[in-house]
């Protein structure tokens, strides 16, 4: 397992209609702004965009400058070869008490997966983390 630290996730909420995504994804790439991770969940009206991206200064003022309903939280990345270890790593947190909110991910052919996860307690899933990095 490769361990990042801790990333910023820029929650961002859009209605839920055609076109949207593609606005943002427009302000994204003129901004100069690389989406490592995004996630995106809706209900009929409305959804929210959950994006890990660099630098995270581009992004921040690029939302804002553009208008964007968002906020930030602080997120632990990943890089895991196979599922055990992400298996290994969240009964690791299981027993320090660490619960993950969510989490999500993309995966390239020979590469590791990346996984963004939210947790309720980030110093202490950051330290497990760090510790699974040798393991």
């Amino acid at each position: 397992m490769l361990f990042v630290p801790e990333a910023v996730q820029f929650c961002i909420g859009l209605e839920n209609k055609p076109g949207v995504l593609a606005k943002l994804c427009a302000a994204v790439r003129q901004a100069q702004v690389k989406i490592d991770a995004l996630f995106v969940s809706d209900d009929e009206d409305f959804c929210w965009v959950n994006m890990v991206a660099t630098p995270p200064e581009n992004a921040r003022r690029m939302l804002t400058d553009g208008g964007y309903n968002f906020f930030t939280e602080s997120v632990l990345v990943v890089r895991v070869k196979h599922p055990g270890e992400l298996e290994a790593l969240a009964a690791r947190m299981a027993q320090a008490g660490v619960n993950i909110n969510n989490v999500y991910g993309s995966c390239a052919d020979g590469s590791p997966s990346t996984l963004v996860l939210n947790v309720n307690d980030m110093p202490k899933a950051t330290e497990i983390a760090d510790a699974a990095k040798s393991v």
